[in-house]
């Protein structure tokens, strides 16, 4: 497979997963980002934790949607993430959302 095959396959599944995306996310109540991912999610719990001095966050999601172009499976029923970094948690509008 050539650079330009691969360049282009990555370009189609991003295509891909943007629609997805499209397609689901009006069926989720909350966006969810962290340092290495984006979840659209129905519940999310947060906890700031400390160990040591360090801070981190603990978060809970319950059915769930993952933006990973290499996932097989991106609905998954319970996700847990703990992150060192920033999280962004989002609720979405109870109105219509439109995805341009």
């Amino acid at each position: 497979m050539s650079s330009e095959d691969l360049e282009k396959y990555e370009t189609e599944q991003e295509l891909a997963l943007y629609r997805e995306y499209r397609d689901v996310v009006t069926l989720f109540s909350h966006v969810v980002e962290t340092d290495r991912r984006f979840y659209l999610c129905n519940s999310v719990d947060m906890k700031v934790r400390s160990d040591g001095g360090e801070v981190f966050f603990d978060i809970t999601m319950h059915d769930a949607w993952v933006w990973d172009i290499y996932r097989p499976a991106r609905f998954v029923k319970s996700v847990r993430v703990v992150t060192f970094k920033d999280v962004n948690i989002e609720e979405l509008p109870t109105s219509e959302l439109r995805v341009p």
